[in-house]
């Protein structure tokens, strides 16, 4: 399934340099959103496919950092170009900090402002696709029977398939047929493979780390 086209969405209370970003991205053949304020930028509905967000920093009521802290909150993962009219090292610093792509001031070049933008759009893209996969990747394990899923697991934890019959009291023969079963499910070609789609999915929870 192919991506609906990017979108970027502004959110600035200066008309003026809402309407100059709407008329440069438009001119390139970018979807663009427009909005305001953030209570109506919230009140919208979020767009299908890869986006960005050009946020101004200092907005009537609700800040731009505030929205950033909000967003995360949420889990809500939009890569953000921050502008701002007011160069402010440490608001730009804490900006950075919490993942923000650019911290531009006005007035700043539309060439800077547009490689930021692709950047945020190519950050986006890929948060997509690898998000997608891990989907994928969820169907494939749910498809597994229960036997199959507890092989995956305990050759993910570097069990070897003697090991495994041991514990479970099958046949080694037995689990060495499950495996392939389930690696043919997963659509792993080799077990290092196996275990990477396993590491995706956290099935092994991390060790716990010596204080």
């Amino acid at each position: 399934m192919s991506d609906a086209p990017p979108t970027v969405l502004v959110i600035d209370d200066d008309a003026d340099l809402r309407a100059s970003v709407g008329r440069l991205l438009r001119s390139l053949g970018i979807n663009v959103l427009l909005f305001g304020s953030i209570s109506d930028f919230l009140e919208s509905d979020s767009p299908d496919g890869p986006t960005c967000l050009v946020l101004d920093i200092r907005l009537p009521g609700q800040s731009g950092l505030d929205l950033q802290r909000e967003l995360a909150a949420a889990n809500r993962e939009i890569p953000i170009i921050f502008i701002t009219g007011h160069g402010d090292i440490p608001m730009s610093v804490q900006a950075m900090k919490r993942g923000a792509i650019e911290f531009l001031t006005k007035p700043f070049r539309d060439q800077d402002l547009l490689d930021a933008i692709q950047v945020g759009l190519s950050r986006d893209r890929a948060r997509r696709e690898n998000e997608r996969d891990l989907a994928g990747l969820r169907e494939r394990f749910g498809s597994l029977s229960p036997r199959e899923r507890e092989i995956v697991i305990e050759v993910a934890r570097g069990r070897l398939s003697k090991q495994i019959a041991h514990d479970i009291g099958i046949a080694e023969a037995t689990v060495k047929v499950h495996r392939s079963r389930a690696m043919q499910k997963m659509q792993a070609r080799s077990l290092p493979e196996l275990g990477r789609m396993a590491d995706k999915l956290k099935l092994v929870p991390d060790p716990p780390q010596r204080s």
